[in-house]
């Protein structure tokens, strides 16, 4: 179980037996929602902080290390990407990401719980910066599951990119990691298209990792996980792109700078060619642990 907020102290528990902390100056707002409890703090290292069942989930002066690695990855590979289906992503960073892509014309995000919006709107203006009320973003409050697997089939929708912006794999986003989830985010993809996700802890969570990667490669032809720090989430975190034909991996980082230069994608704070082909080179404990 997570560990609570105790005398300005938040704990960020990674596994049963290791976490870190960090000092929260001011405890702004609490409560539950139908699905999850919720704090926002004032914080001395990271702002304005958000997080979900005692999990950090994003903060104000942190979140670019995690959003614009999740998107700006997959986005910069594809040609032009137009249409995007974030799963989850109540806080509007990775659609203020998608948002940067000059070809951008719909954004639909399909978040479980309403709350995450509101507190967004309220108190996480410097994360989404206006994108969720942006005229191409259709936020649709319901479940991420039940829009893959029925509505947008339904409707014939399809996407050059689905983000799973989502809680860790278990409670209500537990599903939304199966293979047969995979294979549904498969079936929305447009041509050349990719889904992109965080996949954990390498260090504390080495078997959600592999499993989580070999559910992928189950599914799809290319598969390429990739890692960085996350100050927020205090270790490295795994990220992977998945698609049958969009290799991100091939690009070189003159490559990625001309396309970045290209669709004058500016104002990035972390990612450039060579940290997106680094972030591919694999140390051996990982080619190990990922097989």
């Amino acid at each position: 179980m997570p560990l609570p907020a105790v005398e300005g102290v938040i704990f960020e528990q990674l596994n049963d037996n290791a976490g870190y902390f960090t000092r929260g100056g001011k405890l702004i707002e609490k409560g539950r929602s139908r699905y999850q409890d919720y704090e926002v703090w004032e914080t001395p290292q990271f702002g304005r902080l958000f997080r979900l069942d005692g999990c950090f989930m994003t903060s104000e002066r942190d979140e670019f290390h995690y959003h614009e690695n999740l998107i700006q990855v997959p986005c910069i590979a594809h040609p032009a990407p137009a249409r995007a289906l974030i799963l989850g992503g109540g806080d509007g960073g990775s659609a203020e990401e998608l948002l940067k892509q000059p070809a951008m014309a719909k954004i639909v995000i399909a978040e479980l719980d309403e709350k995450v919006i509101e507190i967004a709107r309220e108190h996480l203006q410097a994360v989404h910066r206006g994108a969720l009320d942006d005229p191409r973003v259709e936020l649709r409050i319901g479940d991420g599951f039940r829009y893959v697997m029925e509505d947008a089939p339904a409707a014939a929708e399809r996407f050059d990119l689905i983000v799973l912006d989502l809680t860790d794999p278990v409670g209500p986003a537990e599903a939304l990691y199966s293979e047969d989830f995979f294979r549904g985010c498969r079936a929305l993809l447009a041509p050349g298209g990719a889904i992109s996700l965080h996949i954990g802890a390498p260090t504390f969570q080495p078997e959600r990792l592999r499993t989580l990667v070999a559910r992928l490669r189950d599914v799809f032809a290319i598969v390429r996980p990739y890692f960085l720090y996350v100050p927020l989430y205090g270790t490295l975190w795994g990220f992977a792109t998945a698609s049958d034909t969009l290799d991100p991996a091939a690009l070189s980082a003159a490559e990625i700078d001309r396309r970045l230069a290209e669709r004058r994608i500016g104002a990035l704070q972390h990612y450039n060619g060579a940290v997106h082909c680094a972030q591919f080179a694999l140390p051996n404990h990982l080619r190990t642990l990922l097989g």
